[in-house]
């Protein structure tokens, strides 16, 4: 039991006073920023995962051709090619209407009109997925038909140069990891601070009980609930906190829906263990609470 049950006439021996003292507030602070850091890395966590997938097996073939007809005709044929392939999921090639729409950003222009914009030759792309995980023996066969259809065109694999970012993602959610279990650490040093305070303030008590022939189990029960229900205060405090700015978050980042940005969210399993974080706070400091109370009693024995 979490909090244990205790008689309310033993209750009346030790003030009863709630959030009276600074440990509910410190396990609060503790609460709120361990939620916060559990759910960056849980979404840092699924954005990793998600852009290594979307990388895993995709390239993009830029054919750099001098003549704007050639390059065209090149990268039609290549799609062609590459689609009939039985290691290619998908071959697209991307207009270039959205080749200037995407550099139009860069030169003030949203829709990509802008007239210097218009005047620069821009390479053919053609991008392809591969299917399953031989991903050294489907390069090595779409170079050979690269070469065959378009002689001297590039092949750019993204991991190339988007898997820094997923291994910088990935590394910010094993930071935000090693905060958690940090903060956990603190949180039951907190516990062990507080469960010790309270046996020296109430020594007199102590040798009382004892001399009427109360158990350490008993004492223990005593001063383990107190701490429970004031851990279980300060935790409760933190969550409805950390709730709210999380809920603050999710709504704002809602209305992304491109970028990286987008691939950052907690799912149910995330949402699962926040919702599962301030249990087993809970739990963990009455655990701790009775492992010191109990050493510490035996000691003034």
């Amino acid at each position: 039991m979490i909090i244990p049950r205790v008689p309310a006439q033993h209750r009346r021996l030790l003030p009863d006073r709630r959030l009276s003292g600074p440990t509910p507030w410190v396990i609060a602070i503790l609460m709120l920023l361990t939620l916060l850091a559990a759910a960056a890395g849980v979404g840092l966590a699924r954005s990793a995962n998600a852009i290594g997938d979307a990388i895993a097996g995709r390239v993009t073939v830029q054919i750099v051709t001098a003549n704007p007809i050639t390059r065209a005709e090149q990268a039609a044929a290549l799609r062609r090619a590459a689609a009939a392939q039985p290691f290619v999921r998908s071959a697209r090639a991307v207009e270039q209407a959205e080749l200037r729409a995407t550099l139009g950003q860069w030169f003030g222009s949203a829709e990509g009109d802008d007239p210097v914009l218009q005047s620069l030759p821009l390479p053919a792309l053609v991008d392809i997925d591969f299917v399953g995980e031989d991903r050294a023996g489907h390069m090595a066969q779409l170079r050979a038909l690269v070469e065959r259809v378009a002689p001297g065109a590039r092949i750019i694999p993204h991991a190339e140069w988007l898997g820094p970012v997923a291994r910088l993602i990935r590394s910010l959610a094993w930071i935000a990891g090693a905060l958690v279990l940090l903060m956990t650490a603190a949180s039951a040093a907190i516990v062990i601070m507080t469960a010790r305070a309270a046996l020296g303030t109430h020594y007199a008590t102590i040798e009382m009980l004892h001399l009427i022939g109360a158990t350490d189990q008993q004492i223990t029960r005593l001063f383990q609930r107190r701490i429970a229900i004031d851990t279980a205060y300060g935790i409760a405090l933190g969550t409805a906190v950390a709730a709210a700015i999380l809920l603050l978050i999710g709504w704002q980042w809602s209305g992304i829906t491109s970028g990286l940005a987008a691939t950052a969210s907690l799912g149910a399993a995330g949402w699962a263990l926040l919702l599962a974080l301030p249990l087993l706070a809970i739990a963990l400091a009455a655990l701790t609470a009775r492992q010191t109370l109990l050493a510490a009693l035996q000691k003034i024995l």
